[in-house]
């Protein structure tokens, strides 16, 4: 398990607003390993995309990741900078 901190970014497209109350809910319980949120939401579509900064490590970003993830209707991709 590395405790190395790493910076890098998550895109999360939500193609149905079904779950975004619980993705809301998990963004909050990880909020600690967030340094910038957008969100551009297609109210015509019902659907948007938002980005995140992020800063923490394999574990912690993998398991806020995964969570986001399982949500039907959201895609999530995610890139960290190289460990040092």
């Amino acid at each position: 398990m590395s405790t190395e901190k790493r910076l890098g970014f998550v895109g999360i497209v939500v193609e149905k607003k079904d779950h975004i109350s619980d993705l809301n809910k998990t963004l909050n319980d990880y909020s600690y390993l967030i340094r910038g949120r957008i969100g551009v939401p297609d109210s015509s579509h019902e659907s948007g995309v938002i980005g995140l900064i992020v800063e923490g490590t394999n574990d912690e970003l993998g398991a806020m990741t995964g969570k986001l993830g399982n949500f039907e209707g959201i895609q999530v991709k995610s890139a960290l900078l190289p460990k040092k």
